[in-house]
């Protein structure tokens, strides 16, 4: 692996002629937390310390469960030995990078600890990557040795001298253990995030960082009674709060084992394993509030991320189970996960509602463009400072001086990009972006990189990306397009190329051919009007007519899409549907018809005809089951 620790060796310095002196730097005091309860004091050392510490404390009690296999403290640490072991005679040591292939599973748990053991960086890997994807993470990060299952290595076509298949605990017999060597300032975790310039780019978390998240004392309070459920894929920075905050303070995390969670899969996880917290992106949070789910009776704790939460669904949800413990987070990648945190309550819901105070060691800064301190309740730009920063960028080091400076009376400190402005309470409210970048179900996105993409295709003479939202708990990636002389592509097909590169978010959800892009007076893109327009009236076709089934599924599309279906040839991803409207249209098939369609399945099928097809089918095997009802 080229040099990790590069881009934070020498900080640029600010140029700005103002200082902002750290008396007048605005930070944040302990979250206000409603409920009174607080985080059991830690000591602050490496993850893999904390974890052989609680082994050491409750060596019997439950560390992480899949459903078929669990592992108590001592087995975690004892088996991510015995990994870090065979790393090291594989060479991998403090300076190696190690890819991270892995299913939901203990295995998972097992090999990242076991890297952090070997003194290597993490480099977490979605296993829904299309092969390019992944070619090109593995290449910038100089991957030395990929570990995960075996289907998933040979679908990622990588080298087999360089991968490791894990085992069903993620081990390998050997007589030796290697040491913890984890060293604070040392990178811990590799985060691709999305690029401007078409290009990801590699987010380096320090374990030091890592140890700040998840020993604040002022955070959300777990312990030993407590389990979390780890349903985030490991390639986003929440699936760092959700694994490694539970098991640092004995807490025990769940693995949710399906790939692609439904909501009624992740209600059975939460009932089946015990689960009191979980974290939500503010998506997925919205659609399970505009339901009532049943999971918010169960939970102690939820915390939700990734965009601006309504306030009416959050108010909802607190009056429907007055008891929960709900709490808004913001950060970013760059400040390992969580940078504030707001206990919401029913007074918050009557306006915006606020992103919350800094905890643990991150500091919080307003500053105007000449990098002063903002006059009291002023917006300004959230400079992040303290202890949870990253590196930097891997080998990015013009953006890394960019996005990291050295401020006098302040430190180095991230531009986050974000608007906010300080409340008489201390706490923090957010006003939007200073720049294009979007979130769309709590994915950082870089409009950039998809135009990028979209103008490799010989189809597309012009491209913009924006961000259409159909209310305040919804929102489509959408493409505007201008298409070259004598090109009339049909969309699926752009889709389908595109999605031969890119991950399934950042594939837009909705598309636009237009004449000519709008231009504002300064002859830039006008992306205000692009996302103002409405959606695209989809082109009249010769419909076939629907089949009894195909009618219960079309009507279940219309609800999610908020527009009639009636074409049994009808594609949901071409209608501008996304995973998790798809997630609702499962839950709604099988209360209307009683059976299962997994969503796995309903992706890979995604017309009407096709699901109607394996829905007839699962009825009738349902119906031949002896003891069934006729």
């Amino acid at each position: 692996m080229t040099s990790a620790t590069s881009p934070a060796a020498a900080p640029a310095s600010a140029t700005s002629p103002a200082a902002a002196p750290a008396s007048a730097a605005l930070t944040a005091a302990t979250p206000a937390n409603p409920f009174g309860s607080s985080a059991e004091a830690l000591p602050a050392l490496p993850v893999p310390a904390l974890i052989a510490r609680q082994a050491d404390l409750r060596p019997d009690a439950l560390a992480v469960t899949d459903g078929s296999t669990v592992l108590t403290y001592r087995e975690l640490v004892d088996a991510a030995g015995r990994l870090a072991a065979v790393l090291a005679a594989r060479g991998i040591g403090p300076g190696s990078a190690v890819g991270l292939l892995c299913a939901h599973s203990t295995r998972l748990v097992v090999a990242q600890l076991a890297v952090w053991r070997a003194g290597a960086l993490v480099v977490p890997i979605d296993p829904s990557y299309p092969r390019p994807r992944i070619a090109e993470m593995t290449a910038d990060a100089d991957v030395r040795l990929v570990l995960g299952d075996k289907a998933l290595l040979a679908e990622a076509g990588l080298p087999e001298e360089r991968t490791l298949v894990l085992t069903e605990r993620g081990t390998e017999a050997t007589d030796g253990t290697a040491p913890d060597a984890a060293d604070p300032a040392a990178p811990a975790l590799l985060y691709y995030t999305s690029g401007s310039t078409g290009r990801p780019k590699g987010v380096l978390v320090p374990h030091g960082a890592v140890t700040d998240l998840v020993t604040a004392e002022d955070t959300v309070a777990l312990g030993p009674r407590d389990r979390m459920l780890l349903h985030s894929t490991v390639s986003f920075d929440a699936a760092t709060f959700e694994l490694w905050t539970p098991l640092a303070r004995g807490a025990a995390v769940a693995v949710s084992p399906t790939e692609r969670p439904s909501a009624e899969d992740l209600v059975r996880d939460v009932e089946r394993f015990g689960v009191t917290a979980v974290f939500l992106t503010t998506a997925l949070f919205h659609h399970l509030a505009a339901r009532r789910s049943r999971v918010f009776g169960v939970l102690r704790t939820v915390v939700v991320g990734g965009e601006a939460i309504s306030a009416e669904h959050a108010g909802a949800v607190l009056r429907a189970f007055p008891w929960l413990e709900l709490v808004n987070g913001y950060g970013p990648t760059e400040a390992t996960t969580f940078t504030t945190l707001h206990w919401i309550t029913r007074a918050d819901c009557a306006g915006s509602v606020p992103i919350g105070r800094t905890f643990g060691g991150a500091r919080a800064h307003v500053l105007d463009e000449r990098l002063a301190p903002v006059a009291p309740g002023a917006v300004g730009e959230l400079w992040i400072a303290g202890d949870r920063l990253a590196l930097g960028y891997l080998d990015r080091p013009e953006l890394t001086a960019e996005r990291f400076r050295e401020l006098p009376g302040v430190g180095r400190a991230y531009r986050s990009g974000d608007r906010v402005r300080r409340l008489p309470d201390g706490s923090l409210e957010y006003h939007g972006r200073t720049d294009d970048q979007v979130k769309v179900r709590g994915f950082r996105i870089e409009p950039g990189e998809v135009e990028h993409a979209l103008l490799q295709l010989p189809e597309v003479a012009e491209a913009a990306v924006v961000v259409r939202r159909a209310g305040q708990a919804d929102a489509a990636l959408t493409a505007c397009l201008v298409l070259a002389d004598g090109a009339r592509p049909a969309v699926e097909t752009l889709r389908a190329r595109l999605a031969e590169h890119l991950p399934a978010h950042l594939v837009p959800t909705a598309w636009t051919v237009l004449a000519a892009l709008p231009l504002t007076g300064s002859g830039k893109v006008d992306r205000r009007a692009l996302a103002a327009d409405g959606p695209a009236e989809a082109q009249p076709s010769a419909e076939a007519e629907l089949g009894p089934i195909q009618q219960v599924v079309a009507e279940a599309w219309s609800r999610a899409l908020e527009r009639p279906i009636t074409d049994p040839a009808a594609d949901f991803l071409a209608e501008g549907g996304h995973s998790l409207l798809a997630m609702w249209v499962v839950d709604d098939l099988r209360e209307d018809l009683g059976v299962e369609l997994s969503l796995a399945d309903f992706l890979a099928h995604p017309t009407v005809a096709a699901q109607a097809e394996l829905l007839e089918r699962a009825l009738l095997a349902a119906d031949d089951t002896p003891g069934a009802d006729r």
